[in-house]
């Protein structure tokens, strides 16, 4: 069972990338998925969750209207896609699975507790 983030790196500043998260060993079929990011000296926060089966989304403020959450259930994979990207959007960015019972009965996809499964993380560094 895994969950794989990849697509980070080096962009300047207004620049676009693409992360994906694909997971193995289970389907994505049943669960949320949310993108959080942890910036050096900083708690691990919620940036981006999309539900299963509605596509219901949810963003920060931060990412409102900069990154859309995405997902592909046919290629077991999520993505965000983050543009006009800021140097205070530099983190490693996760991805991680929540169970959609969970979230449908309340659950702050934003905390990070009760998460059933973590990727590895992608380092995004937004600098000129």
């Amino acid at each position: 069972v895994q969950l794989q983030a990849s697509g980070g790196g080096l962009v300047q500043p207004g620049g676009s990338l693409r992360l994906s998260c694909a997971a193995s060993g289970f389907t994505l079929s049943g669960y949320a998925i949310t993108w959080f990011r942890q910036a050096p000296g900083k708690e691990r926060e919620g940036v981006a969750c999309i539900s299963y089966g509605d596509g219901i989304t949810y963003y920060a403020d931060s990412a409102k209207g900069r990154f859309a959450i995405s997902r592909n259930d046919a290629k077991n994979t999520g993505y965000l896609q983050m543009s006009s990207l800021k140097p205070e959007d530099t983190a490693v960015y996760y991805c991680a699975t929540l169970s959609i019972v969970r979230l449908m009965s309340g659950k702050n996809w934003s905390e990070r507790g009760d998460y059933d499964f973590w990727g590895q993380g992608t380092q995004v560094t937004v600098s000129s």
